[in-house]
């Protein structure tokens, strides 16, 4: 056709690439995740420049009550959204402002299952609002302000008249991070925990200890560390790194749920704390080796009151993880102390019933402590006594929305963690797996739903520390992070996704988040090692 006429094709190419550029310069405008409740874009823009642009406050914050947590997201947002410019003493007169409005001043205070995140966010010429019901809902709603920003070829800063009504789909959007198979450094946690508040994730799942290691330092217990983890002193997580990361989660609205599973994976404890663990026998004799934690003897729930109560003290969230997953009865079968006491209790051979024993009795210190407890499925699904549990993580793979049901018509709240298993090696092109995933496509009624609290994905150790962690998991969580926020309907197309989420792993890599690609092709800020 071109061959025809020269010139005419020429016209239609210089048109065709004037709306392909058109095209994207919307596209980098909209391109938000996860994808807003109610997202109302136009092409109407506005110049953004760093020496005029700030942030206000208006109701029930002023100068005389600022709030701490909003005072430094400007900062971090200011850079993220001019990098290279510093919000502090840089605005000589301001020309746009964003302003945040709060329905209540609960800066003080940590975020919690109940928290609101709900936002409003208007944009318009000179000036944009944003009012939540918290200052966590401002957080996401300063996350979703950052992503709107965007720059032309020629340097210059834009963003686009917008409306903007958002909420999460689920009040529990979690990612566990395993520290014990291997030890990561704190400052990796940190760096998770800054792309988990770009994705809007709101829980860090912190699986402290396991069989290979105890690197959680307590007080009340020194010798747990000192002979349990990896090394003594430089692979331990202080009272002080704790407080950190805690503050750190804190200040992007992200709670902290430790986990200390028992009485299975808790070989490391034993290196600290004698006659904790089960001896196993081979005969009739010790074989010198050592299985769970050892439910018949009083010391044992003497010592974990002790220790969780310390738990209690440190972590300022109402919720700790149990655990109580994939206990071996083997070791307790071969031990004649614990079949007599199997006996006596009326127990017969079924060691499942010596668990949930176990479990019960941990749980209703936790209950002592004020503090409600998650465990894994397997305590539901080998306990017939299930009045004393309150949420239950599903993690085993098959029909995991069988097993949601089953736990939801037993009246409990479920956190979903099956098809969110990023840990083992996978293409990053298989993102769509973690995207096409429907929580509540079960039978059941509205009240049973209800219940499904959110979803986790989880990070094991095995194969990942601080080399891998971070495109391990970017971008394949935040498939996960849109389906526990956004709207199903609004997200059910994998292609219509794929864009906006290839614009959003640009985003994080010149944040500093080391995302693996999606597929062939680049991004105008390419990762740069910081």
């Amino acid at each position: 056709m071109c061959s025809v006429n020269p010139g005419h094709c020429t016209l239609i190419k210089f048109i065709f690439l004037l709306l392909i550029i058109i095209h994207l310069s919307l596209n980098t405008a909209e391109s938000v995740w996860p994808l807003p409740q109610i997202f109302i874009p136009s092409p109407e823009r506005y110049q953004l420049k760093p020496q005029s642009f700030s942030f206000g406050y208006r109701r029930y914050l002023d100068t005389k009550h600022s709030c701490s947590v909003l005072d430094a997201a400007f900062k971090r947002y200011f850079s993220i959204l001019f990098p290279g410019y510093s919000y502090a003493n840089l605005i000589t007169f301001s020309v746009f402002t964003l302003t945040i409005s709060l329905d209540r001043h609960d800066c003080e205070g940590y975020p919690n299952q109940d928290s609101s995140e709900r936002y409003k966010l208007s944009v318009f010429a000179g000036q944009a609002s944003l009012n939540a019901e918290t200052v966590w809902g401002s957080l996401r709603g300063l996350e979703t302000f950052s992503q709107l920003v965007y720059q032309d070829d020629l340097g210059s800063y834009y963003i686009n008249k917008t409306e903007i009504e958002d909420y999460p789909q689920f009040n529990y959007r979690g990612i566990l991070l395993d520290t014990s198979r291997h030890y990561l450094p704190v400052q990796a946690i940190l760096k998770t925990l800054d792309a988990m508040a770009y994705s809007k994730f709101n829980v860090f799942h912190w699986h402290l200890v396991d069989d290979p290691s105890f690197p959680y330092q307590s007080h009340k217990f020194p010798d747990l560390s000192n002979k349990g983890a990896f090394h003594p002193v430089t692979h331990v997580y202080t009272q002080s790194d704790v407080r950190r990361v805690i503050s750190y989660a804190r200040m992007r609205g992200i709670r902290v749920l430790p986990e200390f599973d028992s009485p299975g994976h808790t070989k490391s404890w034993g290196k600290g704390q004698s006659e904790l663990l089960t001896p196993c026998y081979r005969g009739a004799t010790p074989s010198g080796t050592f299985g769970p934690v050892n439910p018949t003897l009083p010391s044992t729930y003497q010592f974990m009151l002790s220790l969780l109560k310390e738990v209690a003290s440190v972590f300022p969230d109402p919720y700790i993880h149990l655990g109580g997953d994939e206990v071996d009865f083997s070791c307790w079968r071969s031990n004649p102390y614990i079949r007599a006491f199997m006996h006596k209790m009326g127990f017969g051979l079924d060691f499942s019933k010596l668990e949930a024993f176990y479990i019960e009795k941990i749980v209703n210190i936790t209950s002592i402590l004020r503090k409600t407890s998650i465990v894994w499925q397997d305590v539901f699904d080998y306990h017939e006594r299930r009045r004393f549990l309150s949420v239950v993580e599903v993690w085993k793979q098959g029909c995991y929305l069988c097993e949601v049901r089953r736990v939801v018509k037993a009246g409990l709240r479920v956190i979903l963690a099956s098809p969110w298993y990023l840990d083992q090696p996978g293409p990053t092109h298989n993102w769509a797996r973690y995207y096409n995933v429907w929580p509540l496509a079960f039978k059941g009624t509205e009240k049973q739903k209800s219940l499904v609290i959110g979803g986790e994905v989880c990070m094991w150790g095995e194969y990942v520390d601080a080399t891998n962690l971070s495109p391990r998991l970017w971008p394949r969580a935040s498939a996960a992070a849109e389906r526990l926020w956004s709207n199903e309907r609004q997200t059910s197309c994998v292609e219509r996704a794929f864009p906006r989420l290839q614009e959003f792993r640009c985003k994080l890599l010149r944040r500093g988040i080391q995302a693996e690609p999606l597929y062939v092709g680049h991004c105008k800020h390419e990762y740069q090692t910081v």
